[in-house]
C-alpha cells in the first residue's frame, strides 16, 4: 500500500512538473495576460479540467513559477562566498563592505545568467506595465524578493546608515542593477560601448566609496574587481 501510493504521489509529482514546464513556455510567449488554462493544457497534453487538479488559475500557475524563480535566486545569494581579508586590522566595516559586494554581485549575476528569470520576474512579456497577482500572492512574492536582497541592505547598516537610508540605498542598488540588465538582455547596452557587469561593479564600488567616507574597499579599478568577483564567487 505504501509503496503504491509513493508510485501515486511520484507520478502526480511528474504531471505537475510538466504542467508547470508547458506553463512557462507559453507565459514566455504569450505574457500573462494572454496565457490561458485551455492553451497550457494543450502544451502539456491534458485537458483543462485536469489542470484545474493542480491549480485554480493561470495566476495561481505563475505564482509558483515566480516562487520557484526567488527561491533559486535565494539560494545563489546565500551560496555566495565574501572573500576573506588577508589583512591584520580587518575592520568589521571592511568585512561587511566585502558582504554588500558579494552578496549584490550574486543577484545580478543571477539575473545576468538567467534572463527568463528576470522576465518572469517583472512581467516582461507583452510590455512594460503595472502588473502583479492577487494581494496575497504580491505579498508574499514581494517578500521573498526582498529576503534575497537583505544581505545588501543588512551590511548597509553594518557600515553605518540607518534602517530607512539602508532601505533606499538597496532599492537604488536593485534599480541601477535591474536597468543595466534590461540594457543587456534587450542589447541595447551595445550602443554605449559599455558592458552591464562592468558598470554594476563600478556602481557598487562608487556606492561603498560614499558609505565608507570615500576609501574604497576593494580594487580601485572596476575591471579588476569585476574580473576577480566573477573568479571569486562561487568558488
Amino acid at each position: 500500500m505504501e509503496a503504491k501510493l509513493q508510485r501515486q504521489q511520484a507520478l502526480s509529482g511528474a504531471r505537475r512538473a510538466l504542467v508547470l514546464d508547458a506553463a512557462r513556455a507559453v507565459f514566455e510567449e504569450l505574457g500573462i495576460e494572454g496565457a490561458s488554462i485551455r492553451e497550457i493544457a494543450k502544451r502539456a497534453g491534458y485537458t483543462p479540467g485536469a489542470i484545474y487538479t493542480y491549480f485554480d488559475s493561470k495566476e495561481a500557475i505563475y505564482a509558483v513559477l515566480l516562487e520557484e524563480s526567488l527561491e533559486r535566486l535565494q539560494s545563489s545569494v546565500a551560496k555566495a562566498k565574501v572573500p576573506k581579508s588577508t589583512a591584520e586590522n580587518d575592520s568589521d566595516a571592511d568585512q561587511a563592505a566585502r558582504t554588500l559586494q558579494a552578496k549584490a554581485a550574486a543577484w545580478f549575476d543571477f539575473y545576468m545568467q538567467n534572463p527568463r528569470d528576470l522576465d518572469l520576474g517583472f512581467y516582461i512579456a507583452h510590455g512594460l506595465r503595472p502588473r502583479g497577482l492577487s494581494p496575497e500572492l504580491n505579498t508574499e512574492l514581494n517578500r521573498k524578493l526582498h529576503a534575497a536582497l537583505a544581505p545588501c541592505e543588512a551590511a548597509m547598516t553594518q557600515l553605518g546608515l540607518g534602517p530607512e537610508a539602508a532601505l533606499k540605498e538597496n532599492t537604488a542598488l536593485f534599480a541601477q542593477g535591474v536597468g543595466l540588465l534590461l540594457l543587456h538582455h534587450t542589447g541595447r547596452i551595445r550602443m554605449f560601448n559599455q558592458t552591464g557587469a562592468e558598470l554594476f561593479a563600478k556602481y557598487v564600488q562608487d556606492l561603498l566609496t560614499r558609505l565608507t567616507g570615500g576609501e574604497k574597499s576593494a580594487s580601485d579599478d572596476p575591471e579588476e574587481e569585476f574580473k576577480r568577483r566573477q573568479a571569486d564567487l562561487f568558488g
